[in-house]
């Protein structure tokens, strides 16, 4: 039997609806139902209207009420379309390095950066790692973040990209998050492969490839293109066997120098993440296609180098998502609405293109069609804010959380 659940009065409901996918967004666009409510029907939204006119609706489904008894504003959950957050140790020492003079560069060549976190990650054993992302995982959704896309590359072998692939299916298992699996093997070359990039890259597709499609623990592959990384050219084998398999491609692009971006719109990748060096050529090379751009203001914030040029690639009529990039190095901090509300302020960008970044433009980077939005059939993924006013929430920058966290149905953090 279908279970139905009125929820309201919301002083304000973010829907979400009716906005492209692609260029710049205006307040004025913002669609806002005042006074609304929401009928779920299980896992999904069944009606958004005025609270008087759903009421009577309710009544007749005989469903149950969940009042709201303040103001709150009501939005589609939030979506983190890049994340890193299954990893063994610290590196709170690479932290103090960089803010010493060191870069990221040439801390990875010292012994530091990603091969670190890959040595304490192989160390760890699977049950750390399960717990480690459910522990993350909850701090997020307790900020409003109910869909979380997870990566591997912490273990650059087979064995131990499984491992943490593994750890991540599990802990979706057990955790109220959706957490969206991508394998990000070509992370980097493991210093002690005994090979070339080449052979490396062939092992990984001939080997893991397989394993990820029989156990479907992950339908998304991802490649760092940079020095001291893969270059375009040597990434191109990989990702042809990617496709040929029928992977998501997505592609960290542009961090700290160009290329990655071409890549990403030649394999039609459904996003190119990070762009922090993005030229006017690659920025016009992402708006023509339809290639997701993802802001990592964390990685930005966190290496204490330049934002992605958001507002340029919203001018350019590129669609542009933001995520935390949480991870141990570069992105420690992982809060989704604060770096966001900051990468607002340093690029001017408007209340509505941040929302719509960090929910149906985020949802786009995933390839996810049926969250995002607040509309009859999609889940029912919805957070509400304690205001009257949703300028409020990114005007106090992260620091006002949800008071309501509702996912797929289910009220997870209640009303306070």
């Amino acid at each position: 039997m279908k279970k139905y659940t009125l929820i309201g009065p919301f002083k304000q409901i973010l829907t979400m609806t009716g906005l492209p996918l692609k260029g710049p967004l205006s307040d004025e666009q913002l669609p806002i139902l005042e006074n609304g409510g929401i009928i779920m029907v299980d896992e999904k939204i069944h009606y958004i209207g005025s609270y008087p006119e759903i009421q009577t609706k309710a009544n007749h489904l005989n469903a149950q009420n969940i009042p709201i008894q303040s103001n709150m504003v009501c939005l589609p959950g939030l979506i983190d379309a890049h994340t890193h957050i299954c990893f063994g140790g610290s590196r709170a020492k690479d932290h103090a390095l960089r803010n010493s003079g060191k870069t990221y560069l040439e801390i990875a060549k010292a012994g530091g950066g990603i091969w670190d976190t890959v040595t304490e990650t192989r160390k760890a054993t699977t049950s750390s790692l399960i717990e480690g992302v459910k522990k993350r995982a909850d701090r997020h959704l307790a900020h409003g973040v109910t869909t979380i896309e997870v990566k591997s590359g912490y273990g650059l072998s087979v064995e131990e990209e499984l491992k943490m692939l593994r750890a991540i299916a599990q802990a979706d298992k057990e955790c109220h998050p959706d957490l969206i699996p991508t394998c990000l093997a070509a992370h980097m070359v493991p210093k002690d492969y005994q090979g070339s990039p080449a052979d490396y890259l062939l092992e990984i597709s001939t080997l893991l490839f397989p394993i990820l499609k029989k156990e479907k623990i992950a339908n998304r592959i991802d490649a760092f293109v940079e020095e001291g990384a893969f270059s375009p050219v040597s990434i191109a084998a990989y990702f042809d066997n990617a496709k040929a398999i029928g992977f998501d491609i997505t592609v960290h692009a542009d961090q700290f120098s160009t290329g990655g971006s071409d890549v990403a719109v030649k394999y039609k990748a459904v996003s190119a993440d990070h762009l922090e060096s993005s030229t006017e050529k690659e920025i016009q090379l992402l708006a023509k296609s339809n290639t997701v751009a993802t802001a990592l203001p964390g990685a930005s914030m966190g290496l204490g180098c330049s934002y992605t040029p958001a507002r340029r690639l919203l001018d350019a009529g590129a669609a542009l998502a933001i995520a935390s990039d949480w991870n141990p190095g570069s992105a420690p901090m992982g809060n989704l609405l604060i770096q966001a509300a900051v990468l607002g302020t340093f690029e001017k960008l408007t209340n509505t293109e941040v929302l719509a970044g960090i929910t149906f433009r985020a949802a786009a980077a995933l390839n996810l069609k049926d969250r995002g939005t607040l509309k009859t059939g999609l889940l029912a993924d919805l957070i509400a804010f304690p205001t009257d006013n949703y300028q409020e929430i990114l005007y106090q920058q992260g620091m006002l959380l949800p008071s309501l966290v509702c996912k797929k149905g289910k009220l997870i953090v209640g009303i306070n």
